[in-house]
């Protein structure tokens, strides 16, 4: 065994098993004891999928890295994963080799035409068993458009619906706001992931979130659940951040993940080479980490 640190990301790592080599018992970044999370069986059939939100109302805090290298580090262990851009921002779609301003249908196409087919706007992406619903600045209009819509919450459930069984997994990577784009995805969700950076602004904001998770819960889904809370952006050199998730897991306790990602410049590398970083630089620390963070979700039931 040997300690091995990248960009202040600090992880214990075994030469010959890889992610196999990560030891349980020791303290995790979280302060609790670290878990043993397996290598996950392989499945013998797919689908139908377990929706999942990447959701936080700041922006900046690792929704689209995480909705990226979560996606492929799932795929890596066979599952079947759907990615849904539904940020006009568009920046999942860039993140993964598309141009959005070149697109003739996206997500947006499916909110307002019921006519349009799901499977025609669904992209292939270089990863593999990850594909792409892409969106850009169009589906903006959308926010405006849907308010006089019957079921206006639910739209997105519509969308989905017909693809479902193809996939194990569908990440909806959320636009940085509380508004109905939002709402549909929490709606259609079975869980949500929230990713939250290791700093002070960014932590008083997840109690608002979750007081709307669980009014979505209460008026128009029963069955979402919060799959966990993600620290992301951690520095382990910083005491802010060491005390950010000290504070997360006093508040949350076991719905904070384990697994913690660090801040490393190879995300944003990973970015401009529009590919995710379990590819990009597979045997960092970063790739590592979201690797670790499949594991535990599947280990969670929440993407079995």
């Amino acid at each position: 065994m040997i300690n091995q640190t990248q960009d202040g990301l600090s992880v214990v790592l075994d030469l010959a098993e890889g992610l196999d080599g990560l030891t349980a018992g020791g303290i995790g970044a979280t302060g609790r004891p670290m878990p043993n999370f397996p290598q996950p069986p392989a499945l013998t059939s797919h689908g139908p999928a377990r929706i999942i939100a990447m959701c936080n109302q700041k922006g900046g805090v690792g929704k689209t890295t995480s909705t990226i290298n979560l996606g492929a580090a799932l795929a890596e262990y066979g599952r079947r994963v759907l990615l849904v851009d539904f940020d006009p921002q568009g920046a999942l779609s860039v993140g993964l080799g598309i141009n959005p301003h070149e697109l003739d249908k996206t997500v947006y196409s499916l909110l307002m035409d019921r006519s349009t087919n799901v499977r025609q706007v669904i992209r292939p992406t270089n990863v593999k068993d990850v594909e792409l619903l892409p969106a850009n600045i169009d589906l903006s209009a959308a926010e405006v458009q849907l308010v006089g819509e019957v079921a206006r919450e639910q739209v997105l459930s519509r969308v989905l619906r017909p693809v479902l069984d193809d996939y194990d997994v569908v990440l909806i990577d959320c636009q940085p706001s509380l508004g109905l784009l939002t709402v549909n995805a929490l709606t259609v969700a079975h869980g949500v992931v929230i990713p939250l950076e290791c700093e002070f602004f960014a932590l008083r904001g997840v109690a608002l979130l979750v007081e709307t998770i669980e009014k979505v819960k209460d008026r128009l889904n029963p069955g979402l659940e919060i799959d966990g809370i993600l620290a992301t952006m951690f520095d382990p050199r910083t005491l802010h951040s060491r005390e950010v998730v000290a504070r997360v897991v006093e508040a949350f306790g076991d719905q904070v993940f384990h697994t913690v990602i660090g801040r490393t410049v190879k995300f944003p590398d990973a970015s401009v080479a529009a590919e995710p970083i379990t590819t990009y630089a597979a045997s960092h620390a970063g790739a590592y980490a979201y690797r670790l963070l499949a594991r535990e979700l599947i280990a969670r039931g929440d993407a079995a």
